[in-house]
């Protein structure tokens, strides 16, 4: 398998990309990986970069975008944070990625059991404990909170329907945001020139399912 290069890259269309991310999980599930020389992709791509997709997941050690899709050096733009939401740095990062280096397909990836959800579900239990980074990060989950609550549900991170339910209004609202606070990456889409989709990375299967 090679890595990608201009020409390669500019045949792809952001439904292929979608595809190749699509076979490659499925590769990735059956533990049948592609056969790749690794520096020979660092050879290969020293003179530039020319990926297909830009990939927001979050920064949990199971899910890692490059082995998810079974992908190579120079296939794909990893931006990684707790809780793969966006704000000004990131949608920059993006807006490179695809109006600059030519990728087609932005992912938005959410997964299972995600830690930063849970900080979010629990953050009236644990203040003060020192962390105010960390604090100031997990409140930024409130709105999707407050959104799929139930009346009289208890918010806990023991609520594994309402993990998952916080999970996916995640991964929905973050698209929204690209949407809205990037007109570069908006207009992009709706020019047919790049794809902004939602997935959700099962850590007990190893499986993407596209929303």
């Amino acid at each position: 398998m090679k890595a990608h290069t201009s020409e390669t890259q500019s045949t792809i269309t952001p439904e292929k990309a979608l595809e190749f991310l699509k076979e490659g999980n499925q590769r990735f599930v059956n533990n049948l990986k592609v056969n790749r020389n690794l520096l020979e992709q660092v050879n290969d791509t020293r003179e530039g970069q020319w990926p297909f997709a830009v990939i927001l997941s979050c920064i949990d050690s199971r899910t890692s975008a490059e082995l998810i899709f079974d992908q190579g050096l120079g296939d794909i733009f990893s931006i990684r944070i707790a809780g793969n939401f966006v704000n000004q740095d990131i949608l920059g990062s993006m807006e490179f990625g695809c109006n600059v280096a030519g990728s087609k397909l932005v992912v938005v990836l959410g997964h299972s059991k995600c830690g930063a959800l849970k900080g979010g579900l629990d953050a009236p239990k644990i203040e003060g404990l020192g962390m105010d980074n960390l604090n100031h990060l997990i409140y930024h989950f409130d709105p999707c909170i407050q959104e799929v609550i139930k009346d009289g549900e208890e918010r806990s991170s023991k609520n594994e329907d309402l993990l998952e339910r916080l999970n996916i209004c995640n991964i929905q609202r973050t698209i929204q945001d690209i949407r809205h606070q990037s007109s570069t990456l908006n207009k992009m889409e709706q020019e047919g020139k790049i794809k902004i989709v939602g997935a959700n990375y099962c850590v007990e299967s190893g499986t993407v399912t596209w929303l």
